[in-house]
């Protein structure tokens, strides 16, 4: 049970096209942005999406591309 979300969620995100991630980050980076400020939680979740945003705005080889979905559908977010 604990594979699943992880799965399903890697699964939505290989069917997504590149502008539906960013807005998909963008959204979270949005829900974020509305927490505490002094929240930890959101603190590194804003790091992550920023950097989520920043790699997928970098040129990637084919390879780069697996190992970013990879890690990608490791999130749930």
């Amino acid at each position: 049970m604990g594979t699943a979300a992880p799965t399903q969620f890697g699964d939505i995100w290989r069917k997504m096209g590149n502008e539906e991630k960013k807005a998909a980050v963008q959204e979270d980076v949005k829900r974020m942005n509305k927490l505490s400020a002094n929240s930890a939680y959101a603190s590194h979740c804003l790091r992550v999406l920023n950097k989520i945003l920043q790699l997928m705005s970098q040129p990637r080889t084919s390879s780069k591309e697996k190992e970013l979905e990879l890690l990608f559908a490791g999130l749930s977010l």
